[in-house]
């Protein structure tokens, strides 16, 4: 039995997309062709303009995918699974094409006459969440201001994705998101907590 137009539709799209992320990462938004993407995902010129009308809509719809991309760990919130999110992020920035090409977009995006932090500020509002546990928890020190906090690492995981990704193809990314916390936390969580909390990369680039 044949499957339903809508359905057909929307793996359609999702094929385009997942080409589309795989040839943007490989090659930049500038290097990147409709015509290589189409190839990637095997569909007629007519099936890629019915669902993305020009390369900048796939960049677009490839960059607010960024969270549909991953699935962090889950499991109770606070200060250790903020930890566990990074070094999962960094892990998935090594082998996940699709995560990787959405974060180079975020990066990119003056390239296709974008301006947004909304990639960034979705990665701002999780990071919120987990310190706001561990605020209740009794894990951070009085005058943090997790909000604050929640923005600077952003920005600092940022640079340290983009510093590791030039260094070294991002295969030391693990152990500089270690050394990032190394400096870190002294400045945020109380010294019980710290004496807790793991921040080494183990196997696969967790926390050991």
């Amino acid at each position: 039995m044949d499957e339903p137009k809508q359905e057909r539709a929307v793996k359609t799209r999702d094929t385009i997309l997942h080409a589309a992320a795989e040839v943007f990462d490989e090659c930049g938004f500038s290097g990147a062709s409709i015509s290589k993407i189409m190839s990637r995902a095997g569909v007629t010129q007519g099936g890629m303009y019915f669902h993305f009308k020009s390369k900048r809509g796939l960049a677009m719809a490839v960059m607010a995918s960024q969270q549909d991309f991953v699935e962090p760990p889950k499991g109770p919130a606070g200060l250790q699974a903020l930890i566990d999110l990074t070094f999962y992020l960094a892990r998935e920035l090594q082998r996940n094409v699709l995560f990787r090409a959405s974060v180079r977009l975020a990066v990119e995006q003056g390239e296709f006459g974008v301006r947004s932090d909304t990639a960034y500020q979705e990665w701002v509002d999780h990071f919120l969440k987990h310190l706001r546990v561990a605020r209740e928890l009794g894990e951070l020190l009085p005058d943090v201001e997790e909000a604050d906090f929640a923005t600077t690492l952003v920005g600092a995981y940022t640079g340290t994705q983009l510093y590791s990704n030039i260094a070294s193809e991002r295969k030391d990314l693990p152990q500089r998101v270690s050394l990032l916390w190394r400096f870190t936390l002294p400045a945020i969580a109380t010294p019980e907590a710290r004496e807790l909390l793991r921040i080494r990369p183990g196997k696969g680039g967790l926390p050991a």
